[in-house]
């Protein structure tokens, strides 16, 4: 496996899906393994990272949700896309709040799980030679605030000790739409539109949810933000220093 391959993981219990996928997917270049029940795939997450792990929903034993709460606990940075047959609101909320990065709804065509593992690949955080988020050296690709520093080309956010944050790709997504948008007022409709929320498919409940967790991580007392307020009946805005 050469050292810029991308690793995914397909965590799904139905055999000819699961080989279907792992083998569409390597043959557009990826490093890919599938798993049948979610404690292997624990397993394998211990001995080494994947970039995107497609996880699906309902599996016996335990399902997909319950597995993404399990890797954002260990604060893995991992994209996640979830497969469910469903498709329901309910699974999607959970998902969202679980921090989920897209969706597919089985059955889905394979070229549109292609397309959505890259999507999700081209918003994960640019790391160096040694793992570690490498910083923009460009100044003006950077977003202070409250001692915090988004760096739009890296695609990560430092806190004042200069660690990384851990934000999802769509929460990182959020944020950099209304940073660089600061005093604007945008709808949830617009926030939708230019964090490509939209594309799979989320409504505008699914922007509030993400403000509700990107708070969570940014704001020094999330129930009165400082930096993403509410602009009632109007949406949100970014306010910085």
């Amino acid at each position: 496996m050469s050292g810029d391959e991308k690793r995914i993981a397909v965590v799904d219990d139905e055999d000819d899906l699961r080989e279907a996928v792992v083998e569409y997917l390597a043959m557009h270049g990826f490093a890919v393994e599938g798993f049948a029940r979610a404690s292997a795939f624990r397993d394998a997450l211990g001995s080494g990272g994947f970039d995107v792990a497609i996880l699906d929903i309902a599996m016996p034993g335990e399902d997909g949700l319950s597995l993404a709460r399990w890797m954002r606990g260990k604060g893995a940075q991992t994209g996640i896309i979830f497969a469910t047959a469903a498709g329901t609101s309910i699974d999607r909320i959970i998902g969202l709040e679980l921090g989920a990065d897209d969706y597919l709804v089985k059955p889905y065509e394979l070229r549109e799980m292609l397309a959505r593992v890259r999507s999700v690949l081209r918003r994960l955080p640019v790391l160096d030679v040694r793992g570690i988020e490498a910083p923009s050296e460009t100044p003006g690709k950077r977003i202070r605030f409250g001692g915090k520093v988004l760096d739009l080309d890296a695609r990560i956010l430092l806190d004042a000790d200069g660690a990384p944050i851990d934000l999802t790709a769509l929460e990182f997504d959020l944020l950099s739409v209304l940073a660089t948008r600061a005093g604007r007022t945008l709808s949830r409709a617009h926030i939708l539109e230019l964090s490509g929320g939209g594309d799979n498919g989320d409504t505008e409940r699914a922007v509030d949810i993400r403000i509700t967790r990107l708070r969570k991580k940014i704001e020094p007392t999330p129930d009165a933000p400082r930096y993403v307020k509410t602009v009632r009946g109007a949406g949100y805005v970014f306010v910085g220093d």
